[in-house]
């Protein structure tokens, strides 16, 4: 894999069991039902991820410089639901930081599309859910 840099992070409990959330995750990022390896979708038109699906983590990469990453973790209430952003550019590593501050609000979107996923998810399997 190519070197990656952590951009951002988000993560948030899930009062439920791990494995429990794994499958409610996974069933919300992977509609397809495909759970295991490495395969490549079409995402958009002319644009496809490749997706990496490994223990508790998915993976989405696609583009010049994104990863995205999803993990199920252990967590004394529950489970914990991480997403990191990571900088994967083979290629102009550098300008990735200075664009993404250029995407005013990069930050507080990553942000506030994981809560809203954890929100989600709680609502899937009727439990609570914060941000850690």
């Amino acid at each position: 894999m190519t070197k990656k840099t952590l951009l951002a992070e988000v993560a948030g409990v899930v009062e439920a069991p791990v494995a429990t959330v794994w499958a409610a995750v996974a069933d919300e990022l992977l509609p397809d039902g495909r759970r295991t390896g490495r395969f490549t979708v079409q995402d958009a038109p002319g644009h496809t991820t490749t997706v990496e699906v490994r223990d508790r983590t998915l993976a989405f990469q696609g583009g010049w410089w994104y990863r995205g990453e999803w993990s199920v973790e252990p967590h004394p209430q529950g489970a914990l639901l991480v997403h990191r952003v990571f900088n994967v550019a083979r290629v102009a590593r550098w300008a990735v930081p200075p664009a993404n501050r250029m995407f005013v609000g990069f930050a507080a979107a990553t942000r506030t599309a994981f809560l809203d996923a954890l929100a989600r998810t709680g609502r899937r399997l009727g439990c609570p859910t914060r941000p850690a």
